[in-house]
């Protein structure tokens, strides 16, 4: 079966093409035939002004045509197409929405900053990590930052933040809202010490492609804070 997913974030719109097998016991194994990557950069408008613009409107509209028409060469039998932090505080969102499903029959849904968590959730990152550890599971996108506090083999929490690599660089994040992320992880995750922290996004994955370390090596808070620096 080919499934495929539309994520339409803050930076970029990416398409994901899979073909799935479904063994005997029940174990799923995804085959990648295509990721796509379109940096629509819908966030430097949104977070700005409140709304996003008639040219970048136009661009993502182009890019659901571009990627409805791989998908019907792929011969997609399912998909999910979700749109995340830019689109959530956009004021023409729901509109621009509307357009794209008149326009190419996709439909897509404006997701919440905790529905993010729970898709990210379900990549069953859990299965791999150990039972007798804990984890801070921390994916950063262009409008948000959604983190998961794993421990023994149990969710503790899920949390999105409206902070992000695109509100930063567009000095959208206030005190407050670091302040009140920090208060909320000490609090929370005071009593599963020590943690194992786990990054994920296209900015944590480019600073570990530079560090040139392999597979299975983490980063130490030292080097990122020279990366900081």
């Amino acid at each position: 079966m080919i499934l495929a997913a539309i994520d339409i974030g803050s930076n970029a719109a990416r398409l994901l093409i899979c073909e799935t097998s479904v063994y005997k016991d029940g174990t799923v194994d995804f085959t990648k035939l295509t990721l796509l990557r379109i940096p629509l950069r819908l966030g430097f408008d949104v977070f700005d002004t409140g709304a996003v613009s008639e040219e970048k409107k136009k661009k993502l509209i182009e890019t659901i045509k571009a990627y409805k028409l791989l998908m019907n060469i792929y011969n997609v039998e399912a998909f999910k197409a979700c749109a995340t932090s830019a689109m959530r505080d956009a004021s023409n969102g729901p509109k621009i929405l509307d357009e794209i499903f008149a326009e190419t029959g996709v439909k897509v849904d404006i997701i919440t900053g905790q529905e993010e968590a729970n898709i990210i959730y379900e990549t069953h990152i859990a299965e791999k990590l150990s039972d007798n550890k804990s984890y801070l599971y921390i994916d950063v996108g262009g409008g948000s930052t959604e983190i998961t506090l794993y421990s023994q083999n149990h969710t503790i929490f899920k949390e999105s933040f409206n902070i992000g690599t695109i509100r930063l660089l567009h000095s959208k994040v206030s005190d407050e809202q670091w302040e009140h992320m920090k208060w909320y992880i000490k609090t929370y995750a005071r009593d599963y010490q020590p943690l194992e922290a786990i990054g994920t996004g296209g900015n944590i994955n480019k600073i570990f492609s530079m560090s040139k370390r392999k597979e299975g090596r983490p980063l130490t808070l030292d080097l990122l804070k020279d990366y900081y620096k």
